[in-house]
């Protein structure tokens, strides 16, 4: 489903604290003025962007007990963001019974079905039943066809809102179940003036954190409050750039690494090929003159020195080898045979 034309806030209301994101606030609240809430919402948007804020936002306008809807005040408010609200459940890998002995990798159908349980019984203390599914695209085949069940069949009191980054990752056939409210990025330069008006950061440190985060709010905030997720990030930055300029060993034994993490930590290890990707855009930004654009705004005479090793059909070469290698992670090629031929295909820098 496509967003109608509406006319929006220039700034969402004060009572929805999600940043950026005016225009799917503004349908919310008329949706909420119009008594006219869908049963199932789809969240759709990169991690980071305030895909969780919104949701339990919308769960706190829906049981909120006050005219000011979401009055963040009230006890029903108090208690959603505090996540011990007996209506409002958050559902996810996390959650549901686990396996210590392995990482989860899937939402299982059991999680579904004690869904289902308390989707058939009156809200105990609200108005709505509110189900949050995030990392919807985590849903197992049996899970997905179970809550499509439970989708079809909708209970007046009873609203889903789906979290997802990867919409491609879900059944169609649940997709076209939900109202679907796709969440941008905000603007860096817009982001940079946020965190230094609202949260008075430091104008250099907001502007390296609105570059490297991209435009999400919630990475660049939990930065900013947590020296040590910058200070992760630099370190992940550092091996890569060290992998640039070391040998054809050093190379293989740091591909042997990241294809043996991947097996682990597949969000760490794609965030790590964002970082490369975002080191060889900046090199081709540099390269083509445009170096007020770059994300590593703290590395710039280092990226200045590093480009004039390469020329720019290099750069642009290797930064499709990135995005193909990214594509085929994402379609269960063996990781190390990815990374291998990755590293391979990486120019060499020329010496002065």
């Amino acid at each position: 489903m496509i967003l109608p034309t509406v006319m929006y806030k220039e700034a969402a209301t004060a009572l929805w604290p999600v940043i950026g994101q005016a225009r799917i606030v503004s349908l919310l609240e008329q949706s909420l003025e119009r008594a006219a809430v869908a049963h199932a919402y789809l969240l759709i948007g990169p991690r980071h962007v305030g895909k969780m804020t919104l949701a339990l936002s919308l769960a706190q306008a829906l049981n909120c007990t006050t005219e000011e809807r979401p009055c963040g005040r009230c006890p029903s408010c108090r208690r959603i963001i505090q996540e011990n609200h007996a209506d409002v459940q958050v559902i996810g890998l996390n959650n549901g019974k686990v396996d210590e002995s392995r990482p989860k990798t899937e939402i299982s159908i059991d999680q579904i079905r004690d869904v289902q349980h308390l989707a058939s019984l009156a809200p105990f203390e609200g108005k709505y039943r509110i189900f949050i599914i995030d990392r919807a695209e985590m849903l197992s085949l049996e899970a997905a066809n179970a809550l499509l069940k439970t989708l079809e069949e909708p209970a007046e009191t009873v609203v889903y809102i789906l979290l997802t980054s990867d919409e491609d990752g879900l059944p169609a056939t649940v997709v076209s179940r939900c109202q679907r409210l796709e969440l941008m990025p905000l603007a860096v330069v817009e982001l940079e003036r946020v965190l230094c008006e609202k949260w008075q950061i430091d104008t250099s440190r907001a502007k390296l954190l609105a570059r490297v985060s991209h435009g999400l709010v919630g990475w660049a905030l939990a930065a900013a409050e947590d020296e040590k997720v910058l200070a992760e990030r630099i370190q992940k930055r550092d091996r890569v750039i060290g992998v640039i300029d070391g040998g054809l060993e050093v190379r293989f034994a740091y591909a042997t690494e990241i294809a043996e993490l991947f097996l682990k930590r597949r969000e760490i290890v794609r965030e790590i090929l964002n970082i490369w990707l975002d080191w060889w855009h900046d090199l081709m930004l540099v390269k083509t003159q445009n170096s007020e654009d770059i994300s590593n705004v703290d590395r710039a005479e280092e990226l200045k020195g590093m480009a004039s090793g390469f020329i720019l059909g290099q750069i642009r070469e290797f930064i499709g080898y990135i995005q193909r290698a990214e594509e085929q992670l994402r379609q269960n090629v063996n990781p190390r045979l990815v990374f291998e031929v990755l590293i391979l295909n990486m120019p060499e820098r020329r010496n002065g």
